[in-house]
């Protein structure tokens, strides 16, 4: 029941892809290109469904929901399949789906918002009397290494434990709240490495981030980061996700297991800041395009700040893709970011390219092994994009 696909060896194997996916090679039709979808012509918008139907029918897939843009403006967005089999309810464009841990890049640009407003600091320390959640979960003499625990080292997944694993915190006592949650782990787990110099992805560790953004704000994390994040990008019903399936959301999908794996065994609302928000592909693309900006679109964050956010992590492995604050990386930060999430009825994938495309592609299934899943559905979406040559995937 863990989130698998986003451990360290597979953000190496999967995530790699968004930075030199391999296109295959589409053909090129001479019919009249359509400027409201960015100067795709029928032919090649043919092509690219094929590709996503291609997808769905090799992990039987109930529903999709792919949103592209180029240049902060939309050239593709369609939902297909089936949002409720039971009761024979199609996807729509506006579905929601559970992004898994696509949430992580928008509690990182959540935090970066803070540093920029002078609220918080990526130095300052996390807990104990000098740390920002003082000690409201356990009080000192802490187990060995927990004082000095950095915001970030936790944004980067260095904090020196608490990995996605079987011993995972977020995937165990599922009817704990979060204090009782964090309190209870960072008295009886205790961390394996030095902050800062070990990368494990940690799913706990952006638990701890929502409540960083909590005690700064004075709010709940879903709604600062409604009212202060997603609100600019234009977005209103993007929102944390419910336990069972019938406390779905309105316009909510069904999500179905495989593999004997349960959807509704999951504590999602707990998850809030590390795996638990529902949106659209649309959506998605919105937040996309407004976090550093686009043509006609302001930005959320200043350049010097997206800098800092996209820096790879000192302790993440070297290579071409790497992973910085809340997103995977290329080119050093200079390249294509992105976020895969992935948890049982849910695999997902957000991508900003350094070309000026923005795409995201929500699912509401997951098969396993969970890596090939993951990967084919990056691939699927470089593979449509690059149908059309002009937009310059």
């Amino acid at each position: 029941m863990q989130d698998r696909s986003l451990t360290r060896r597979s953000l190496l194997r999967n995530l790699l892809t968004s930075a030199a996916a391999a296109a295959i090679p589409v053909p090129i039709s001479k019919a009249l290109a359509q400027p409201q979808y960015g100067g795709s012509n029928g032919q090649q918008r043919g092509e690219m469904g094929r590709i996503a139907a291609a997808f769905r029918r090799q992990f039987s897939v109930p529903a999709t929901s792919i949103a592209i843009s180029r240049n902060g403006q939309f050239v593709y967005d369609q939902a297909v399949g089936m949002g409720d089999r039971q009761h024979l309810v199609q996807v729509q464009q506006s579905s929601l789906f559970r992004i898994a841990a696509v949430t992580m890049p928008i509690t990182s640009v959540t935090i970066f918002s803070l540093i920029e407003q002078g609220k918080l600091h990526l130095a300052d320390k996390v807990f104990g009397p000098s740390g920002v959640l003082g000690t409201k979960y356990g009080k000192p003499p802490y187990k060995q290494y927990i004082a000095d625990i950095t915001v970030d080292d936790l944004l980067t997944h260095t904090a020196g434990g608490w990995p996605n694993d079987s011993t995972d915190p977020m995937m165990h006592n599922l009817s704990w709240d979060h204090t009782k949650l964090i309190t209870e782990t960072i008295a009886n787990m205790p961390l394996v490495n030095q902050p800062g110099t070990h990368w494990a992805y940690s799913n706990f560790g952006y638990c701890v981030l929502g409540r960083v953004i909590e005690q700064v704000t004075g709010q709940p994390y879903s709604s600062y980061v409604q009212t202060n994040i997603l609100a600019p990008c234009g977005i209103s019903t993007m929102q944390i996700g419910a336990n069972k399936e019938s406390q779905r959301a309105p316009s909510e999908v069904v999500y179905y297991g495989q593999y004997s794996e349960d959807p509704y065994k999951l504590n999602v609302t707990r998850m809030d800041s590390t795996a638990g928000w529902i949106a659209s592909s649309t959506q998605l693309v919105q937040f996309l395009n407004h976090v550093a900006g686009a043509p006609g679109i302001p930005a959320l964050l200043k350049p010097t700040t997206i800098q800092a956010m996209t820096t790879p992590a000192s302790a993440y492995p070297q290579g071409p893709a790497r992973y910085a604050r809340g997103w995977m990386v290329s080119g050093n930060g200079a390249g294509n970011w992105w976020h895969n999430g992935s948890l049982p009825g849910s695999t997902t994938i957000m991508v900003r390219t350094a070309t000026g495309m923005c795409w995201a592609a929500l699912t509401n299934t997951r098969t396993q092994p969970s890596n090939e899943i993951d990967t084919a559905l990056d691939q699927m979406m470089w593979n449509m994009a690059r149908t059309v040559p002009a937009w310059g995937a």
